[in-house]
């Protein structure tokens, strides 16, 4: 499972515990850009909100939530690629 495939798994998942694994999974990609630091940092923003919504119970958010960390990884993804 690659990199992105374990994010998105990351994803779906969404516990207290996930933003440690996330950050591990992005550190190689720090420093390639600045487009690609400031898509991490969107990303994580979105993620740890997404896992805050999680542990709330407030399920009413978890979707939208879920699909704009899916949106901002699929941005991160193509920068990552693009910079390669």
């Amino acid at each position: 499972m690659d990199c992105f495939q374990r994010l998105e798994a990351l994803i779906g998942s969404a516990g207290v515990g996930d933003v440690e694994k996330a950050n591990a999974l992005l550190r190689r990609f720090k420093g390639k850009s600045q487009a690609v630091d400031t898509a991490i940092d969107e990303f994580m923003l979105d993620f740890m909100t997404l896992i805050f919504v999680v542990e709330a119970g407030e399920e009413r958010f978890e979707k939208p939530l879920r699909r704009l960390a899916r949106t901002r990884l699929a941005i991160l993804k193509h920068l990552v690629t693009v910079t390669a």
